[in-house]
């Protein structure tokens, strides 16, 4: 599990090793499965400080909590894997549950009648007897459902230039088709991390989402330490208190955190060394023409640039394969889920990176799609951005639509 100097090393130090050791360094020997067409691989040319380092963040990510790691007192998941098997979508999903007005779809403004929070929590330990369900019986109160998102390709998200998304959201503005995506603006909830890159203090303001379905949160730290705190009920230096709860529970079985952050950040680090897995054929150009013509890339935007200074030297100053452009687009009322979360209204969405998308086993945010093709028709809806898209899809020639499913299909 890598020695007590190892651990000690703050993350951005271990990190800017990688790629830049030489052969009689601390580098780790090339990894010949990298070739692979798989995920839950490690980038190449990691240090060998940062190898252990993703070796312990993945056996983190694998790890099932027990009650007397702090699980709980309420849950949804006891382990990172159970939702983002093989780091990528699903199996778990989590249940979130909003007050909405007469139309069924407007979040109200008055969320007084949950106030435990909008997740279900079904699973209870550690002296905890009555857990946070759905109210079916309840018209006002709109149940919806989220599949775990992968998390192949986190780190490359994370490194992309906030320019290169302000850039986007400036010439969708222009746009006369209607795809008008926005930035959700975000605080940051975790108290500060000092390993962080970029540091940032609990309440900053103003901050791009890049992670969760509605780009509610900023870093990897925070979303490993938000995860950790909402699906498991485990405390953490970044996120000291454990969730309001039926019973008033205040600690769990595990007196004071949970977890340490040197936990965290093996696993906020397990991701952002992640590999994006290797495509076995090189892409289709005809495919990759018509992604363009029928606005697929306007949302998925296939590259973005990253930042020069990102820690991981692997991923800095590159042109990033994923396929989003980390904007809310309206999806209209058909997708809407009741949830406001930031700046995102119930109807809006992050567009999903289409990151890996082959390995993943159902589609869209609630796995409501099986195909691609469905998946595509499922963006279609009453005030969706995406209905020009969809309709230039529906046009397409039986060869031309195989053609870019196939595209897509190789993500």
């Amino acid at each position: 599990m890598g020695s007590h100097l190892s651990r000690s090393i703050p993350f951005f130090l271990v990190l800017s090793a990688l790629g830049g050791c030489s052969p009689d360094e601390e580098t780790a020997a090339p990894i010949t499965s990298q070739a692979d067409d798989s995920t839950g691989l490690p980038l190449r040319g990691l240090s060998k400080l940062a190898r252990e380092q993703f070796d312990r963040g993945d056996g983190l990510f694998e790890r099932t909590q027990r009650t007397a790691d702090g699980l709980g007192p309420l849950y949804v998941r006891a382990a990172c894997v159970d939702c983002h098997r093989d780091d990528v979508r699903g199996p778990g999903l989590v249940e979130k549950i909003s007050v909405i007005e007469a139309d069924g779809v407007t979040a109200s403004l008055d969320q007084s009648k949950l106030p435990f929070g909008h997740s279900v929590r079904p699973y209870v330990t550690a002296g905890a007897s009555t857990p946070v369900l759905s109210m079916p019986n309840d018209p006002s109160v709109k149940s919806s459902r989220r599949i775990g998102p992968p998390v192949i390709g986190r780190g490359y998200m994370e490194a992309v230039l906030d320019s290169e998304i302000e850039r986007l959201e400036r010439e969708q503005a222009d746009r006369t088709d209607g795809i008008h995506g926005r930035i959700n603006r975000v605080t940051y909830a975790s108290e500060a991390n000092p390993e962080g890159s970029p540091m940032f203090a609990k309440g900053d303001t103003g901050l791009i989402g890049r992670f969760g379905l509605k780009a509610r949160i900023t870093t990897l730290d925070d979303f490993t330490a938000d995860a950790f705190q909402g699906d498991m009920g485990i405390t953490s230096p970044l996120r000291p208190t454990e969730l309001p709860n039926p019973d008033g529970l205040t600690d769990d079985a595990k007196p004071g955190l949970d977890t340490t952050l040197d936990d965290v950040n093996d696993i906020a680090s397990y991701m952002r060394m992640l590999a994006i897995p290797r495509r076995d054929l090189p892409a289709d150009p005809a495919g990759a023409a018509l992604f363009a013509t029928t606005q697929c890339a306007a949302c998925h935007a296939p590259s973005l640039r990253t930042r020069a200074d990102y820690p991981i030297a692997e991923l800095a100053s590159i042109d990033a394969p994923v396929f989003t452009d980390f904007l809310l687009h309206d999806l209209g009322t058909a997708l809407a889920d009741g949830l406001a979360e930031g700046d995102a209204t119930s109807r809006e969405w992050r567009t999903s990176p289409l990151v890996g998308l082959r390995f993943n086993r159902v589609l869209m945010h609630d796995g409501r799609a099986r195909t691609i093709e469905d998946a595509i028709l499922d963006h279609e809806g009453e005030g969706s951005e995406a209905n020009g898209s969809v309709k230039l899809f529906r046009a397409l020639s039986p060869g031309e639509k195989a053609a870019l499913l196939a595209y897509v299909g190789a993500l």
